[in-house]
Formats: C-alpha cells, structure tokens, sequence
C-alpha cells in the first residue's frame, strides 16, 4: 500500500458532497446542512440537509441532490430553483454525455429516522426533461462514473458491490458484471488513465482498479473511512478526499444527531492526473422537472 502526505483544509461533523472547479473546492456536511465553500463562511441553501451529491451545470450553477429530488443555485449571481422534484432522495449526479444526467435515488426520509431504507434506483434525465429509470430494485445507491468513451456506468452499490453495466446506443444500461467486491463502496472518480478510484465508508484506503478490474494501486487514506474523492488543480493531480469517523457513520445510520465535528477533508498528490468531471447542460428554471 502507498501513501501520500495529506493536509487539512477544512473540517465539519459529516463531510460529503465533494466537487472541484478549478480554485473552487465545494463540499456539503451532512451534520450541518448547506453547501459550503474552502476558504469562505458563506452556506449557501444552509437548510438543505443530506446532500450527498454535487454536480456542475454549464452556466456555473451548482445541482444540489438531496431530499425531495435535486435543487439548483447559482453562487454567483443567487438565483435558485428545483431541477428535480418528487423523488424520496438524490445522492451522486453524473453528467450523461448529452447533456443530461445520470443518477442513483436513495430512501433518505427512512435514513434521517434512523430506519432501513427502502430499494435505490438509478435514472437518466435527458438534457429536455424526460426521465428513464435504468435500474430499480438496489442496495443503497452511492458513487457513480461514466467511463470516457461512454460504454460503461461504474456504479457504488453500498453494501452490496461495485459494478460495471454496459451502456447500449439508447442510453439503457444491460446486465452488469461485478467489478470490485467491495460492500463498504461509497464514493468514486475516474483518472485520466481510464482507472476507477472508489472510497469505502469503513476502510482507511483508496483503491485503484483499471476499468477490468484489476488492482492498479491502493493508496492510504489519514482516517478511519472515505465518502468522497475528487481530482483538481492546474495538472489535475490534486487529491481532495473526505475523510470522516466511524462512530460518526453509526451515529448517522441510527438517526443520531452528530455532535463533534471529527470528518476532515483533505487535499494531497496524486501520482497520476485525474480526469475532469463533465458538466451538465440543463436550461434552469424556478421549477424544474417532476419525476
């Protein structure tokens, strides 16, 4: 196992939500709500708990996955509005390729009581506002990636496996292989290299696999368990992760409330470029799409 020297830049009670455009490095604590800024005080949508996911759109405004579906805020100029309306939950967001997104459904009401969740779904939403349910009937779905040329979905089933489906010409995902046994998956991210990086909510470690699965490195985290990492600077090889307390995550699941702020994210090295993060193409409005 190799590591990397890590630095602390910003801490909270349940860090997730990570996303990284250029000097900007967004991410959401699940303990404290909102969307929060490195190196800022403002909360932006400070009521917003249990965001999971972030995701650009092309205008620069910010798609915040949550309870109730995804909502939208523009950092710059404030506007806001719903993309998303009448799901349970949103966690993770990718863009699609043309536009749209795809994205993994999650039973947050049960969560936030502290009871078992109910089946997770994956959906595309089209670029005009047509959703397609792809896959229903899931563990728990969490961190998702398309690979480059757009043949594969790279999808976190938490508490279950890692998993790669097919991606056929109509956007429809086929029958999926199994490509890392791993229950703890969480968060996900691709390199440069095609390679998939995949976080475990009970494992101190990233693991590398190339898109056959195979081990390409592992590499030692400064904590207990990973919810999220993500590629950034100038040469793409920043490594932003958040790192958060295993006593935390069973506080979580028990629909504790958190009370010390232990989760801590941290920027290092990457010893290979990652790739970056498409944005969505959505025309945003005050009202959005109804599922």
């Amino acid at each position: 196992m190799s590591g990397t020297d890590f630095e602390p830049i910003a801490r909270g009670y349940y860090l997730e939500g990570l996303l990284v455009d250029g000097a900007d490095v967004w991410f959401t604590d699940i303990g404290a709500g909102g969307v929060r800024r490195v190196g800022s005080d403002v909360v932006l949508l400070e009521d917003r708990t249990m965001v999971g996911g972030l995701l650009l759109n092309e205008d620069g405004s910010l798609l915040v996955a949550g309870i109730g579906g995804v909502v939208w805020i523009n950092p710059t100029s404030g506007d806001a509005g719903v993309l998303i309306a009448g799901l349970d939950g949103v966690n993770e967001m990718r863009a699609d390729g043309s536009g749209g997104m795809v994205f993994g459904t999650t039973d947050l009401p049960s969560i936030m009581r502290g009871e078992r969740p109910g089946p997770s779904s994956i959906y595309r939403l089209s670029r005009e506002g047509a959703f397609t349910q792809l896959r229903d009937g899931l563990a728990f779905a969490n961190g998702l990636s398309v690979s480059a040329d757009g043949s594969t979905l790279f999808f976190n089933e938490s508490f279950a496996a890692t998993r790669a489906f097919p991606i056929d010409a109509s956007g429809r995902l086929g029958e999926p292989r199994l490509f890392a046994d791993k229950p703890d998956c969480d968060g996900m991210a691709l390199d440069a290299e095609g390679n998939v990086w995949i976080t475990g909510f009970s494992s101190g470690e990233l693991l590398c696999l190339a898109p056959d699965g195979q081990q390409v490195r592992r590499l030692a985290l400064p904590g207990a368990a990973c919810t999220n990492v993500r590629f950034g600077g100038a040469d793409m090889r920043d490594l932003y992760v958040t790192v958060v307390d295993l006593a935390s995550a069973q506080a979580l699941a028990a629909g504790t409330p958190l009370t010390e702020q232990t989760s801590v994210l941290y920027r290092g090295r990457s010893p290979v470029p990652g790739a970056p993060i498409a944005r969505t193409k959505f025309q945003l409005s005050p009202k959005g799409f109804a599922a």
